[in-house]
């Protein structure tokens, strides 16, 4: 049994924010955890053209504001904003509260676990040859500015009768540097042969400054008034 911590779980509030902000006890809280469930299951079974990546969940006293972050804002938002709208009663009926929706583009889709991941299982899942569609995807995320990329891939490859793993990476992934910015996504295509996983690491260099001490040489200094 391997011991592996979630990369983005383990930056929690060293460079990277809860997805769900906010504050509850006892029943409350679990009811509110699986209302945040239900509200990005409805999101994204909404938008399966529109590349949703994230979505933030923060409460305020009677109002829900949910942040949805898209590669494609356009086809979210519909012609006339008739997609937007269909999404806010949605969410009003399912959480009984005023939905504050704010829309965030994805710059750049390339370098998105969850875009890329969810990529890779739908070309498997079009008979893509796995190999090819994971190179392909780290040669588009090095060209887009990622420092580096690791993509796994594990199941029954090309329908093999036993289940392997593996991984192809391009540069430096750093699992355990705190300060690097890690993106990591989990994907999965369900093929004729079985289910297939992909799991996507990304990064984007360093978030934190570091800090260079220079010691000053003090001594030997005479000081006249």
């Amino acid at each position: 049994m391997g011991r592996k911590v979630h990369p983005i779980g383990f930056r929690l509030n060293i460079n990277r924010p809860w997805e769900g902000r906010w504050y509850a006890e006892g029943d409350e809280y679990t009811d509110q955890l699986h209302q945040d469930i239900q509200i990005r299951k409805l999101i994204h079974s909404q938008t399966d053209r529109a590349g949703v990546s994230l979505v933030e969940v923060e409460r305020f006293p009677g109002k829900v504001k949910v942040i949805v972050h898209t590669a494609k804002p356009g086809i979210l938002i519909g012609r006339k904003g008739d997609t937007v709208k269909k999404i806010r009663q949605d969410l009003e009926a399912l959480t009984g509260k005023k939905i504050d929706l704010e829309i965030k583009e994805i710059k750049n889709p390339d370098t998105d676990a969850y875009l890329v991941a969810v990529n890779i299982a739908g070309q498997i899942q079009r008979r893509v040859s796995y190999r090819r569609a994971m190179k392909r995807a780290i040669q588009q995320a090095m060209r887009q500015g990622a420092e580096g990329i690791r993509i796994s891939v594990s199941g029954r490859l090309s329908g093999a009768e036993m289940a392997r793993t593996v991984w192809l990476r391009e540069g430096r992934v750093p699992l355990q540097t705190l300060r690097a910015d890690l993106d990591f996504s989990r994907a999965e295509a369900l093929t004729t042969y079985g289910q297939i996983g992909i799991k996507v690491w990304i990064y984007k260099g360093e978030v934190l400054p570091t800090v260079e001490e220079k010691a000053e040489a003090t001594e030997g200094v005479y000081v006249s008034e």
